[in-house]
């Protein structure tokens, strides 16, 4: 970039959910860049604070966030921000949250209940969200309708369902929140 070149504008998006659902998995696999990732080994220091019902052979958290980068032209970058899931480092999305467009609520549809925080995070900050349903090795038990009234979402939140493992998934996931934030605002 020469010295007459402005610096490309910057959008910022967050990527919430529960403990294990997908977020480093989703950054990771549309990043164009190796993700910054604070992942730490599980301890016994966990055991009876951290539920790992449904994810039993998880072995690593996030302990601080996620960082990935997307460059849509010289003039606009996208920065992706993966939020820790467990409860006890909710305390850094308020910083996290910071100067962000718009965010991704990742869900697991074997435990719904651990979304229902992020929902409310972006709702109570009038932040709009998409919702993506991880289903990993295809494990999905709901339709979107039932996924839909289980999170009690606002007919217009779009809702989508697929791997995070797929580049093309979390591309049609971020092109989803895309179109919701350029949509009218609903009255």
């Amino acid at each position: 970039m020469t010295n007459d070149q402005a610096a490309p504008a910057a959008v910022k998006i967050l990527i919430a959910g529960g403990f294990g659902v997908g977020k480093t998995t989703l950054v990771g696999s549309v990043s164009e860049v190796t993700p910054l990732r604070t992942e730490e080994y599980l301890t016994r220091a966990s055991v009876g604070v951290d539920s790992l019902e449904g994810v039993q052979t998880k072995d690593t958290t996030t302990v601080a966030l996620d960082f990935g980068r997307i460059t849509i032209s010289n003039e606009l970058v996208v920065y992706l921000f993966g939020t820790p899931g467990q409860e006890r480092f909710w305390f850094m999305w308020n910083d996290l949250v910071q100067g962000v467009l718009g965010g991704v609520v990742i869900a697991d549809t074997r435990r719904l209940d651990t979304s229902f925080a992020s929902i409310d995070f972006f709702e109570s900050r009038q932040i709009p969200f998409v919702v993506a349903i991880n289903c990993f090795d295809g494990h999905n038990t709901r339709s979107a309708i039932e996924i839909r009234t289980a999170l009690d979402l606002d007919p217009h939140v779009p809702l989508l369902v697929g791997d995070v493992r797929a580049r093309t998934f979390g591309r049609d996931v971020l092109l989803a929140l895309v179109d919701h934030l350029m949509a009218p605002a609903l009255v």
